[in-house]
């Protein structure tokens, strides 16, 4: 296949069952359209094109498409998905069950990647693996469950109601989220007192009591400051050259959860606020420069959603 563009199969592929078109930049999501009659498509594989947007225009949300009859497993890693919009048209696939999105930026929208997990299995209802892993009866469940309380507020606001004969949402939230109101039908509309409600903002509640140690330099005291959970790493590197005189660039910042002494976990990532890596109050973090910026981590510190995964064992 071209680069830019595919040539529309009319006669042949018709019983091609697997394909794939992995870095080719098919960033128009109409080229895809011109491979959504083959029949027989099972397997699409279209990692790293720079895939930012899909949409099935035959399908109105709540409905499925004609297009991909067939197709049962979709892989879109490394691709510039950012918008849940995407995830609710995976849902107008007739026979989707497994789908790989990993590495794209919506995948960082959340703090917790299993409450965003969480989010993909409830907006497409005939999934059975993400990510490569398997989705259970319980899980599915949950998830559903957990989704309907989250944005029954957000229905509420929009018109919905507990009494079908008033319950009518918006065409923005129907849009926003196309499975809500099968999710009612299934479990019942949400009741007041399972609603999550908006918690109004204290900047109080959301300051973090952090140590700052430097290992390697034995005559540096540690030194205590209270920050905004929301504050980056980026700014904090910034308060340390204003505090250590050490510019911003030749610093290495890890932290020790108060509850998991002995390991540290790397802050890798200027632009992340400090609530991405689950840093909680009463936590240290480490600071380091020079001839010994660079410390030994283990495996299970690559990946913040597995900070946050062996952190809530702890709570």
């Amino acid at each position: 296949f071209s680069k830019e563009s595919i040539v529309e199969p009319i006669d042949v592929l018709q019983n091609l069952k697997w394909l794939d078109l992995s870095n080719n930049q098919l960033t128009d999501e109409n080229q895809l359209h011109l491979i959504a009659d083959l029949p027989r498509l099972e397997s699409l594989i279209l990692s790293n094109n720079g895939i930012y947007s899909i949409h099935f225009p035959d399908a109105a949300f709540g409905y499925k498409t004609r297009m991909f009859p067939s197709l049962t497993h979709l892989m879109l890693k490394d691709n510039s998905i950012a918008k849940w919009s995407v995830i609710n048209e995976l849902d107008k696939l007739q026979k989707l069950e497994s789908f790989d999105c990993q590495n794209n930026p919506l995948m960082d929208s959340e703090k917790n990647i299993e409450t965003l997990k969480q989010q993909i299995i409830a907006k497409i209802g005939q999934l059975k693996f993400l990510n490569k892993s398997q989705i259970f009866h319980e899980e599915r469940r949950g998830a559903e469950l957990d989704y309907r309380k989250k944005y029954g507020i957000h229905w509420l606001k929009a018109g919905g109601n507990q009494d079908p004969k008033k319950n009518k949402p918006s065409e923005e939230f129907l849009a926003a989220h196309p499975r809500f109101q099968l999710l009612c039908d299934l479990y019942g509309a949400p009741e007041d007192g399972e609603l999550e409600r908006e918690q109004p903002f204290s900047l109080k509640n959301q300051l973090l009591t952090l140590t700052f140690k430097c290992p390697d330099k034995a005559d540096q005291k540690p030194i205590e400051k209270k920050l905004p959970d929301s504050m980056t790493i980026q700014k904090v590197k910034g308060l340390l050259y204003r505090l250590l005189k050490i510019p911003g660039s030749e610093l290495k910042l890890s932290y020790e959860s108060s509850k998991m002494k002995g390991k540290e976990f790397e802050l890798d990532n200027d632009l992340k606020p400090l609530q991405f890596y689950s840093i909680e109050n009463e936590d240290c973090i480490l600071v380091r420069w020079g001839l010994h910026s660079v410390p030994l981590f283990s495996k299970a510190l690559q990946a913040p959603e597995q900070n946050i995964e062996e952190k809530t064992a702890y709570h």
